[in-house]
């Protein structure tokens, strides 16, 4: 019971820890090569694209023009952004302006031999099994392919939330210590009392035919 138990918490952590990988923004430097607009067709994997464009009408079809940014990390290991709005819905990034996202990518495509390279801001995971694609937020220039920038929203995000959590754990350990603990122990109790008259009546019971084998 007690693997059941732990086997059950680490789900549970491991399930947050994905969720909060995927949703937190993220910082990649890289050398875009390549913007353009391709038709998805959404199928199992439409849970991880966002919703439409405010502006279109439809937010059920079964494929749509999608914005996606081609480029390179400093490694030369190539990578692939899709580029949608997320609207009012989750994740909460209110973004609006993936139009103007594309024409600011657009302008900052470079080349092999005339890099410019960008930190690009983004969420969610590329999985080329799945066919997924993090979802481009915002770009911006930066000097070179050794540039890095602290993460100072996700550091921030993360001990607040390490805080709420601690503050509800201590809360929680608090109420069962003063509420729950008792109950149970009565309950206990009790059961342990009503095991012990059970056992005592057996026992009188066992005594009494005793008796009446030896007459």
């Amino acid at each position: 019971m007690r693997y059941v138990k732990w086997v059950f918490i680490l789900t549970i952590w491991l399930l947050a820890g994905a969720f909060l990988h995927y949703t937190l923004p993220q910082n990649d430097v890289v050398r875009v090569v390549k913007t353009e607009v391709r038709r998805v067709d959404f199928g199992e994997n439409s849970i991880f694209w966002a919703q439409q464009d405010t502006a279109q009408e439809s937010a059920t079809s079964v494929n749509r023009d999608v914005r996606f940014v081609e480029a390179f990390l400093p490694n030369g290991r190539p990578i692939v952004y899709r580029n949608e709005d997320t609207g009012w819905g989750w994740p909460p990034y209110f973004k609006l302006d993936s139009s103007n996202l594309q024409a600011e990518l657009t302008d900052l495509a470079s080349t092999k031999a005339d890099p410019q390279w960008v930190l690009l801001r983004h969420y969610g995971w590329r999985n080329e099994f799945l066919s997924i694609f993090p979802n481009a937020v915002a770009v911006k220039p930066v000097d070179g392919p050794e540039y890095s920038q602290v993460n100072w929203f996700n550091i921030i995000f993360l001990t607040m939330l390490a805080a709420v959590v601690w503050a509800l754990y201590v809360r929680w350990r608090r109420f069962r210590r003063a509420r729950i603990d008792p109950m149970v122990e009565n309950v206990e109790d009790s059961l342990y009392a009503a095991g012990d008259a059970l056992s005592e009546r057996r026992g009188r019971f066992r005594r009494w035919l005793d008796s009446w084998k030896q007459k």
